[in-house]
């Protein structure tokens, strides 16, 4: 346990410092942190809420905390902000019931609370005593049903004419890259900040030599627990079918420099998207670079070719696309994409194509560049059948991206495949 002390700075880790005095100055709106164990990334964000809440100009707002099960909220986050005040000596300060299940300010009549959305119809009628809700805290976050249902309640909550609220949302990372919330985490979005924490970042006496102890012994016996469960890593389940991608900037210079730009296309309208990357292969380290994307529902193609055109290809770079649509590959050709060919298919090809992709040294992606190839590579999974065994094969959904790095590189692939089979005859 903490010891009270009359510095803040006492009360949380060196890492959230920073941080700290970007939610006091209302820097962004939504702050995501995530971890493993013994991060006090819970007790940082309860301190928070209590000081938001007392400070003389936000005295019109009100904050509710949600987890997706009620029954989950006495023992959690409502023990976590009764310990906040306890801490920050402001017990007198606070009035504290649990039927109804809320804090109130004394001064203000400000109120903390406290909801489960096992019934989340109810959340639309929900009504702040005076001003509006400023604060919203989702805990655990992964175990809502996604980001839709969290973006739900926050069109209920983020109302009021004062236009300054705080979202906070915190988690510890499911294992499966594949969990909406480790994709949710990926995307980049201005108005908010994500934190990443581990018990590594917290003074050994917050916690006790027998939890680093803990941690040491399984970090020796099985690494890979270890990482998702104390360091809050999603090292996924084992079904990965990439695992060799690296998240890493790729810079205009080191564009210039690649000789040979791989253009790939991937059909589609709706509900299937049209997708195009683009991509560099480096012989020599055997390692692809991914550094430009683009994703489009219900365009025509003259509209997607129009999209390639603005992004400076002409019709000296070659563009293979998927064969199963040559109208599609002939109109390219007549908007001015003329090298634009379908890619050369043939029994296997699929799976010798994700075989060859997923013994590459690396696939280095630019998250930044490319968010979405980011998220459809790290996240595909093979899939398990009902007694959770991997079933052989690549599943044919969320991968339009890799179908349009698969077309890109064919070229590649296909002449060591030529050559393996070669050797067989």
């Amino acid at each position: 346990m903490i010891a009270r002390t009359t510095t803040l700075h006492d009360l949380i880790i060196p890492k959230f410092d920073n941080v700290l005095y970007d939610i006091l100055d209302h820097k962004y709106t939504h702050y995501s942190f995530y971890s493993g164990r013994g991060s006090t990334k819970s007790s940082f964000v309860s301190i928070v809420i209590v000081l938001l809440m007392i400070q003389e100009e936000n005295k019109d707002i009100h904050a509710v905390i949600f987890r997706k099960i009620s029954n989950t909220l006495r023992d959690s986050v409502y023990a976590n902000i009764c310990f906040a005040i306890s801490l920050l000596g402001l017990d007198s300060a606070f009035k504290k019931t649990v039927s109804p299940m809320e804090i109130t300010y004394r001064k203000t009549g400000q109120k903390i609370l406290f909801r489960g959305l096992d019934a989340p119809e109810k959340i639309k009628s929900i009504k702040a005593p005076f001003g509006y809700f400023g604060i919203t805290h989702f805990e655990e976050t992964d175990q809502f049903y996604g980001r839709e249902e969290i973006r739900n309640v926050l069109q209920s909550t983020m109302r009021g004419m004062g236009g300054r609220f705080w979202n906070f949302e915190t988690f510890n990372p499911p294992i499966s890259v594949s969990n909406w919330a480790n994709k949710d985490i990926l995307i980049e979005r201005p108005d908010r900040l994500i934190i990443k924490s581990s018990y590594l970042d917290v003074p050994r006496e917050w916690l006790s030599e027998q939890f680093f102890d803990e941690a040491e012994f399984l970090k020796n016996i099985n690494e890979r627990a270890y990482r998702h469960e104390y360091l809050g890593e999603p090292t996924g389940t084992g079904s990965n079918v990439f695992e060799n991608i690296r998240d890493e900037a790729i810079t205009d210079e080191q564009i210039r420099q690649f000789d040979r730009v791989l253009n790939g296309v991937d059909w589609g309208f709706y509900p299937e998207p049209w997708a195009f990357v683009r991509c560099y292969f480096h012989s020599g380290s055997r390692t692809l670079y991914i550094f430009d994307e683009a994703v489009e529902y219900k365009k025509g193609n003259k509209e997607t070719a129009q999209i390639l055109l603005n992004k400076g290809l002409t019709g000296h770079d070659k563009v293979i696309a998927d064969s199963a649509e040559p109208k599609s590959v002939n109109d390219y050709k007549d908007y001015g994409l003329v090298r634009t060919t379908g890619a050369e298919k043939g029994a296997g090809s699929v799976e010798y194509s994700m075989k060859w992709l997923a013994s590459l040294n690396a696939i280095v992606i630019d998250k930044k560049r490319c968010p979405k190839a980011f998220i459809e590579f790290i996240s595909y999974e093979y899939e398990r059948n009902k007694n959770n065994e991997i079933i052989s094969g690549y599943p044919d959904k969320d991968d339009h991206l890799i179908a349009s790095v698969r077309y890109a590189t064919s070229e590649i692939w296909r002449r060591r495949e030529r050559k393996y089979e070669s050797l067989l005859r």
